[in-house]
């Protein structure tokens, strides 16, 4: 700690002496103020010190006095101190300060270090300030966010552990051990933990907001402004500007140890799934984390399971789009590998697990009904069935977890407008249609099906000749719905034949927009979906958005009647927008567009 003395007399003054009221947790180690030294008009000197705390964390004071000369008289300048001392490390348990939890609501940034400040501050509905307490029910996923905070000494070889919750009469939700592609097995893996990696944040993702008013910017990354959102500043005056924030979970087999550099903190990440078969009560558990080798603290976990169970099929339903060449040209550097090669194979064997870890957390998949080799059928290709009638969702498959045997509940036919019979009129619409609609009535009837039109379209008179070929089918086919990225209220005035609009909301007359809502929900021929997010209207896909941001789309589902939330892609390598071109995003990550 450094004070600053200035003479603001107009003589020269001689120090006297330099002294702390206390000295118990600050001391004096040098400086330029010292007995008999001078201070010109105007001029400055200092005294430096050292904050050494003892006993609990906290903020320590004490006071400074300079006695100074003037060449009349003897004056005293008066400087109150105080520094905040961390948690002392637990007795030879190395250098770990802080230990903590939330829901992951609250995004921490790498730089944070709440709980070494102000242990008080982090209390929430998950962390009491001693132990983490969950609740859910049966056939649930629970996660929970646990922050490992360093001070002056950075921490090395830290691991955690976390397997077991013990619950009435010896009832046990646990994990067993697993290593390499173990990660990927669901079986015997009711707790899984993830060693969570950061991107720093060097620009707004642009796409998420509406920008003209700051009040729609993340509160972390809102610069000062006035009236009505008027904002001044720039880059460097947004409060988390440069800041590293959560974003890649890596399983924690993956990295048994790590370490922690000093004045920073490292997230891990929990899932717990409940399953059903679990007993109703409290369950309890113990996450170790060991520093070097030692055990150097142990945090209690409660779980309250209700006594009830969540359907396997999800209410807030979803479709995410996860492209074939994008997933082949980053796991085999081949975007349509030929079939029967080794890349076809583990391209379906990545691309499956890409299913079964979204269904795990009842994420629904869509993709351009893509492959390895030309398919012409009207029908989703052989690897899509097991995904459909849900074998893919089973132990034999290694999965457990919500929705076992349950299948993936929508397909995409011809997604963003890849259908190839547009030129063909109502009459190759009656065909193709037909022959879809057949397939999924014989062998999925009970998936949620649509031909996608086109994709973001402002020709609208095509969009609803299209939808008119297949309302006005005399076949199965009129069965089938069609989809088109749209605005709602557009739709229906001028699209009218279209079964469901799917709408990216910006803003809107609420009026206009409720109207159309209420008129599409009167009607059972139609469905509203809607896709990505965008302030302020909901929340953001966003790396720097609140970590809540995505949790408020499943409420407006709720609220607004939106039958199913899109989001346009979830294996996106090609930044041709922002010039990047393709990029290994687990090596290069960036903002969207920022």
């Amino acid at each position: 700690v450094t004070a600053t003395v200035t003479n603001t007399g107009n003589a020269t003054g001689t120090i006297t002496s330099r002294a702390l009221v206390t000295g118990t947790q600050f001391a004096i180690t040098g400086g330029t103020c010292t007995a008999s030294s001078t201070v010109a008009a105007s001029g400055t000197c200092t005294v430096i010190m050292t904050f050494s705390p003892t006993g609990n964390a906290g903020t320590r004071t004490d006071t400074l006095n300079v006695v100074y000369n003037n060449g009349t008289t003897s004056q005293t300048a008066t400087l109150a101190i105080s520094a905040t001392a961390d948690p002392v490390p637990q007795q030879g348990a190395g250098v770990l300060t802080a230990v903590w939890a939330n829901d992951g609501g609250d995004k921490v940034a790498r730089e944070e270090r709440r709980a070494s400040i102000n242990a008080a501050s982090v209390v929430n509905t998950v962390w009491d300030g001693t132990k983490i307490k969950l609740f859910g029910a049966k056939n649930e996923v629970l996660g929970f966010n646990l922050a490992l905070e360093t001070g002056a000494t950075a921490a090395s070889n830290v691991a955690v552990t976390f397997n077991t919750l013990t619950g009435p009469n010896g009832s046990v939700i646990s994990s067993g051990s697993t290593s390499g592609n173990g990660v990927f097995t669901y079986t015997n893996r009711n707790i899984e933990l993830f060693y969570i990696r950061y991107l720093q944040i060097k620009g707004l993702s642009a796409l998420s907001y509406e920008i003209y008013d700051e009040r729609h910017t993340p509160k972390r990354f809102q610069r000062p402004w006035t009236g009505a959102g008027v904002a001044s500043g720039t880059w460097a005056n947004r409060p988390d500007a440069g800041k590293y924030y959560p974003d890649i979970a890596v399983p924690l087999e993956l990295v048994p140890t790590f370490n922690i550099a000093a004045n920073q903190n490292q997230s891990v990440w929990a899932d717990i799934y409940v399953p059903k078969t679990a007993a109703a009560g409290l369950y309890t558990g113990t996450v170790t984390i060991i520093e070097n080798g030692s055990v150097t603290r142990t945090v209690p976990v409660e779980l309250t399971v209700r006594n009830f169970m969540l359907p396997d099929m999800p209410a807030s339903k979803t479709m995410l789009f996860v492209g074939y060449n994008n997933i082949a040209k980053r796991y085999t550097g081949v975007s349509y590998p030929n079939s029967g090669t080794t890349q076809a194979t583990t391209t379906k064997l990545v691309r499956d697990r890409h299913f079964q870890m979204a269904h795990r957390h009842k994420i629904s998949v869509i993709d351009a009904n893509d492959g390895p080799d030309v398919h012409s059928g009207d029908a989703p290709r052989a690897e899509w069935l097991p995904r459909l009638n849900g074998q893919l969702f089973t132990a034999a498959n290694g999965y457990d977890g919500p929705g076992v045997a349950t299948g993936n509940n929508i397909f995409s036919i011809g997604t963003y407008g890849t259908w190839n019979w547009q030129s063909g009129g109502q009459s190759a619409m009656n065909t193709r249609t037909d022959a879809w609609e057949s397939w999924f009535q014989a062998n999925a009837s009970s998936t949620e099906r649509f031909l996608y039109l086109i994709d973001e379209s402002s020709d609208f008179a095509q969009i609803e000749q299209w939808a008119g070929w297949v309302k006005n089918n005399p076949g199965v086919g009129k069965n089938l719905k069609t989809f088109a990225t749209t605005s709602m209220p557009t739709a229906l005035t001028s699209m009218p034949s279209l079964s469901i609009p799917a709408t990216w909301f910006t803003v809107g007359a609420t009026t206009t927009w409720q109207n159309a809502a209420n008129t599409i929900a009167a009607d059972p021929s139609k469905a509203f979906y809607a896709y990505n997010g965008k302030r302020p209207s909901n929340g953001s896909f966003a790396t720097e958005d609140d970590g809540v941001a995505l949790r408020e789309l499943a409420w407006a589902q709720y609220k607004k009647n939106v039958k199913r939330w899109f989001f346009w892609e979830g294996a996106y390598y090609n930044d041709y927008q922002g010039g990047r071109g393709e990029t290994n995003v687990f090596q290069t990550a960036c903002t969207f567009g920022g």
